[in-house]
């Protein structure tokens, strides 16, 4: 199980609760909290990063609440790990490679 450095971890925590409005009411909203290091979550956070349209719809997100769905058939694996993004509210996610903090807060603003 590998685990994410400290201080990359407690930088995301800073962000837990915050909530960034923009331009004509679009919004980032941030919801991280630490857990015990599991399989699914080994880097002890769990989190969820998510922009909003102005009326409340979710645009993108990146999150580790349960596991990505198994992609073709009914006889593929789950992903061990929870982490994914999803590209609109329909989205139900696509494996996420969680390196860090810094690189995950990149990605949500670059994807």
């Amino acid at each position: 199980m590998e685990k994410a450095p400290e201080h990359t971890i407690e930088f995301l925590l800073g962000f837990n609760g915050r909530v960034h409005w923009y331009a004509e009411g679009y919004f980032a909203k941030f919801e991280i909290r630490p857990v015990r290091p599991t399989v699914q979550r080994p880097h002890g956070v769990r989190y969820s990063l998510a922009l909003h349209a102005p009326d409340g719809k979710r645009l993108i997100g990146f999150d580790n609440a349960h596991a990505v769905p198994a992609s073709g058939s009914n006889f593929n694996k789950r992903p061990v790990a929870a982490d994914r993004w999803h590209r609109s509210a329909d989205d139900p996610g696509r494996p996420y490679h969680f390196a860090d903090a810094a690189t995950l807060i990149e990605d949500f603003w670059t994807r």
